[in-house]
Order: C-alpha cells, then structure tokens, then sequence
C-alpha cells in the first residue's frame, strides 16, 4: 500500500529561552491569536493559528528559533518505508514520542523538522 501524506494541525515553534518570553508575549498580547487551553502534562502554550495550532515550546540551549512541521498519513509503516526510500534522514533522537503514538521525526532536505504521525 502507498501511504498518502497531508498538513497536519501542528506546528511546533522551538523557541531560545533568552527569546522565549518576548515572543510568548508577541503572540499573546502584542498581535493577540487566541490562546488555546493547556493540555494535560505540558505546560506548553497553545495558540489558535487560523485552522492549525501553533505550540511555543521554550527549549534551551539553542541558538535561534525552529519551525517544526506535522505532517499525518494513512500508513505509517508505508510512509517510513517511501520516506527512506527517497533517503530523508529519519531523525527520532531528537525529541521522545509518547509510548505507543505511532509517529517518528524526519528533517526535509533543508532541515526542517517534521513529525510524521499515523491519522486518525
């Protein structure tokens, strides 16, 4: 079977902790996108941006901001097997996944971190 990708709801911004609390503040109160409520064990904020989320996650010891992408698939076993066949590196050491969320991480040719996790 062929797996069949789209956009996901998700992006993930990585944010330096020296930038952190000014671009929470841009967000939630300089251009003011609605904030989401938090959800259960994470403390990360959560904004409404247009028909996806954007997460603003506080991550130190990086230098400068990330965007991190979602993307979904009908088959997950497919989709690791067409990513690597086309040699995206697979990249899963980057951040844990929770046990049993069927998803994996991959970095585009340009280095852009993407999650790749099984639709519902």
């Amino acid at each position: 079977m062929k797996a069949v990708f789209k956009p996901g709801n998700n992006i993930a911004m990585k944010i330096p902790s020296h930038e952190y609390e000014k671009t929470l503040s841009f967000y939630r109160d300089v251009i003011a996108i609605p904030e989401l409520a938090r959800e259960k064990n994470t403390d990360t904020p959560r904004f409404q941006f247009g028909d996806k989320t954007l997460w603003l996650d506080n991550v130190p010891g990086i230098s400068q901001a990330e965007i991190w992408l979602e993307i979904v698939t009908d088959d997950i076993a497919a989709a690791a097997e067409h990513l690597a066949s086309h040699k995206i590196a697979r990249c899963d050491e980057i951040e844990p996944l929770p046990e049993g969320f069927a998803a994996f991480w991959v970095a585009s040719p340009s280095n852009i971190i993407h999650l790749v996790s099984q639709s519902d």
